[in-house]
């Protein structure tokens, strides 16, 4: 397995549409993550990274939404890098990672950045691309390489589960998107009978999926001891009466 933690930092994309179909892509999301999204509550929610800013929850409760990113050209309100962020803890109550693990060099941190900040039962919503699809393949084939998905880090869904639940995250849902290698760039056609049958047989294979989580706390309790120690002292029988102190021998 490779390690997650890596020497140099993968080029990003800034723009949705620096990603092969990237449009129809953004589309697809977020009609994945609009049902999910109303269910949120509290009063902030962040859009952590470029592609994650992008995104129209429109369907979303929660209104204060702060878009982070390391860029403040782009569509930021806050300029702050994703492993260190800016923010107290337990204060957010909804993330969105839209393939920000895929572009960044060290994963672990972000996430350990996410868990610092979120509240108890807020949501958090993470995208990436599947290694164990057509899209993973052909990354690793040798042509079409000024595409931006080679810097992307393919990393499975079953990893990410397993990070999130280390760090106490309860996994709500797991959605399977897309069968399309992307580096030719076809037209998506999620309709086609193809896609259809894909979906119903091989959804481990698509070429995207989508994360849905929880943070969850268990809250301490006291717990009542039901039995009462039992003392093996005895008090010997005295008595003092006008300064004369009795005292009586333990009967044997």
């Amino acid at each position: 397995m490779r390690p997650a933690l890596i020497k140099t930092h993968p080029t990003k994309p800034e723009l949705w549409q620096d990603l092969p179909l990237g449009d129809e892509l953004k589309r697809l999301i977020e009609t994945e993550v609009a049902e999910v999204s109303r269910k949120f509550f509290g009063y902030h929610l962040v859009r952590l990274g470029y592609l994650s800013s992008q995104i129209e929850l429109t369907s979303c409760p929660i209104k204060h939404q702060i878009n982070i990113t390391s860029n403040p050209q782009t569509y930021s309100s806050l300029v702050a890098l994703p492993d260190d962020l800016p923010l107290s803890e337990n204060s957010v109550d909804a993330f969105l990672l839209a393939h920000e693990l895929d572009f960044s060099k060290d994963p672990h941190q972000i996430l350990r950045e996410v868990d610092r900040t979120i509240m108890p039962n807020g949501y958090l919503v993470i995208t990436g691309f599947n290694p164990f699809s057509l899209c993973g393949l052909f990354k690793y084939l040798p042509f079409n390489q000024d595409n931006i998905l080679h810097e992307a880090r393919f990393f499975s869904c079953a990893r990410i589960k397993d990070w999130l639940q280390l760090l106490g995250f309860e996994i709500v849902d797991v959605k399977h998107l897309l069968f399309n290698e992307l580096f030719l760039q076809r037209k998506l056609r999620a309709s086609s009978k193809w896609n259809q049958w894909c979906y119903r047989y091989l959804p481990l294979l698509t070429s995207m999926y989508v994360i849905i989580a929880r943070k969850r706390e268990i809250p301490l309790s006291m717990i009542t001891l039901k039995w009462k120690a039992k003392t093996k002292f005895s008090t010997v029988g005295a008595s003092a009466r006008n300064g004369v102190m009795r005292v009586e021998s333990p009967k044997e």
